[in-house]
This record gives structure tokens, C-alpha cells and sequence, in this order.
């Protein structure tokens, strides 16, 4: 494990590296092969994770059966604190992308950390916050950004996350299928697939298996907006 991957997860801002250090020999350890399920929709649990390496969706079933893809996960971000603050069901599925290791704090071992260090808890703080502010983002995309806007701000997103600049542009290895991407849209694989194939026609983005070529950030950038 990369200590230093761990160290960007929100819970670690703030911590002097003899604290990050203790912290981290508290947690516990998890490895999963593609597919597997950490945690269904509905589970009662309360550990919050870390991802270490791989990615780590999280979804939810609507009552036709479709899943929502609500976020895709890499290496140093963080999931599951509301359940720490908000005990009950699990509100979502988290499912191994690919094949992942995640290091894994209790419930009962984490109260003892925010209340001993409160820069423990400025850092669960932050993370809340942003995942407000992403849940008022994805509102507004909803409600105010056609679909080939939207998919260009989710390509930006995921090479943010997982991006490799080359002197072609951005590769962008994400390792979801087309649904997948759909479902991270919030639209028909149908339609996704028309905006990306316009976007390669006009020679902004190279589509290849799991993963894009941004040729043109610029131009993406704008139709984003």
C-alpha cells in the first residue's frame, strides 16, 4: 500500500504524520476482484472506507430495475461517512469496477478520533460538504444541461480522477462499459452514445475501449458549460 494514496483521503488533512500513521494502523483492509459487492443498497453497516487502488462505483436500483450510477471512485477518495453521522440502511451499492484494495475504520474506532482530534473531524466535515455541493451540482445539470453537455462535464470529471496526459491529449481510462457511462449521465445509453460520437466526429475526443482520448480539452471545456 502507498501511504501516501491514503494520505489524501479527506479523514488524513490536517493530521501530523505520527497521528496519519496511528490512524492508519487502526484500519482494517479489504481486497476485492472485479464485480464484487462491498455493500448493497439496504445493508445496515457503518464503516467508512478509503480507496487505495482500483475504482469503486456506487449506485442505486430504481423501482424498474435501471441503477443510477452516482460515482465512480479512485485511489485517496473516501465513502460511506453519513452512515457515521446518520446511522441506518445503506443508501447505495458500492460494487468493485475493477479489481480494488480498501482500507477500512469501525464506527466505534472513529468516534475515539473525532473526538481526540478535531482536525479528524474539520476533514469528515470537508468531505460532507462536497458531497452537497455535488449533489447540488448534479441537480442543476439535471435540470439546466442537455445530455452532450452533461457528458462532456463527466469527461472532465473522470480525467481529473484518471487522467494520463500524453502529447495527443488526456487518456482517460474510467473501465466502465457504455451503460455505465449512461447511467453516470443520467440518460439513455442511446443518447450518450450519439453525444460522444458527435464529439469524435468533430475531433474533440477518441473513443477506445473503457477509455477516451480528450483531444481537444478546450473545446470540451466549452460545451461543458
Amino acid at each position: 500500500m502507498d501511504p501516501e494514496v491514503l494520505k489524501k483521503a479527506p479523514l488524513f488533512a490536517g493530521l501530523e504524520d505520527e497521528a496519519a500513521s496511528a490512524l492508519s494502523d487502526a484500519m482494517g483492509t479489504i481486497r476485492l476482484s472485479k464485480g464484487d459487492v462491498l455493500f448493497h443498497e439496504g445493508d445496515a453497516e457503518d464503516r467508512l472506507y478509503v480507496v487505495i487502488t482500483g475504482k469503486i462505483k456506487l449506485g442505486r436500483s430504481g423501482s424498474a430495475g435501471r441503477e443510477n450510477l452516482l460515482a465512480v471512485l479512485g485511489p485517496g477518495q473516501m465513502f460511506g461517512e453519513l452512515s457515521l453521522f446518520d446511522p441506518g440502511p445503506r443508501s447505495t451499492t458500492a460494487t468493485a469496477v475493477t479489481a480494488c484494495e480498501i482500507r477500512t475504520l469501525e464506527h466505534d474506532e472513529l468516534m475515539g478520533w473525532l473526538t481526540g482530534r478535531p482536525e479528524v473531524a474539520q476533514g469528515l466535515l470537508g468531505q460532507l460538504a462536497a458531497r452537497l455541493r455535488r449533489a447540488n451540482d448534479v441537480v442543476a445539470d439535471l435540470v439546466f444541461s442537455d445530455v452532450p453537455g452533461r457528458v462532456a462535464k463527466q469527461l472532465l470529471e473522470l480525467a481529473q480522477r484518471f487522467g494520463d496526459k500524453r502529447d495527443d491529449g488526456v487518456h482517460v481510462h474510467h473501465d466502465l462499459t457504455q451503460e455505465e457511462l449512461a447511467q453516470l449521465v443520467g440518460a439513455s445509453r442511446e443518447t450518450v452514445n450519439k453525444a460522444l460520437a458527435d464529439f469524435a466526429a468533430r475531433g474533440w475526443i477518441r473513443l477506445e475501449p473503457r477509455s477516451v482520448t480528450i483531444l481537444d480539452v478546450e473545446r470540451v471545456e466549452r460545451r461543458a458549460r
